[in-house]
């Protein structure tokens, strides 16, 4: 198996930007790559989904991997994001196991459609409410946490 080259992440990158832009540019989104290249972990490709001050920014090195959104100055990460609306831990498609490096996007479609409606073409107050949320979760002990995760 060939080592991945930084062209090779960004292709990949390309064509899973092309899956989430169904959902996404119809709403006023437009992807840009941001960053590429090669570090200790190897080939790296970095792009975000932007409409005005909302963004979605994507990190892909074997798969997709680090997935936040933001509004404004506030952030989250998709997990996070999902299990403050969702009310679970691992409530979402996203992320998943796959050796097809393009899985990963389409897990994240289906979030953006089933899910991210707030984010998308919304207030954002729901956003603002998982935010809150989250840093609540975050307050917890290890203890409540695995105990979230189960409900």
């Amino acid at each position: 198996m060939a080592i991945p080259t930084v062209k090779d992440r960004r292709e990949i990158l390309q064509q899973g930007a092309d899956i989430l832009a169904q959902v996404l540019v119809p709403h006023g989104f437009h992807f840009s790559m941001v960053a590429s290249g090669g570090s200790s972990g190897g080939a790296f490709a970095q792009g975000e989904f932007v409409r005005g001050d909302r963004k979605l920014e994507l990190h892909l090195r074997w798969s997709l991997g680090l997935v936040t959104y933001h509004i404004g100055a506030q952030k989250l990460a998709h997990e996070d994001y999902m299990r403050a609306l969702l009310g679970r831990s691992q409530a979402g498609h996203y992320p998943l196991c796959s050796d097809d490096p393009l899985a990963g996007f389409e897990a994240l479609r289906q979030d953006l459609v089933e899910h991210c409606s707030d984010f998308i073409i919304g207030t954002g107050e729901q956003f603002r409410q998982c935010i809150e949320k989250h840093r609540h979760y975050e307050s917890l002990s290890p203890l409540q946490k695995m105990e979230f995760g189960a409900a």
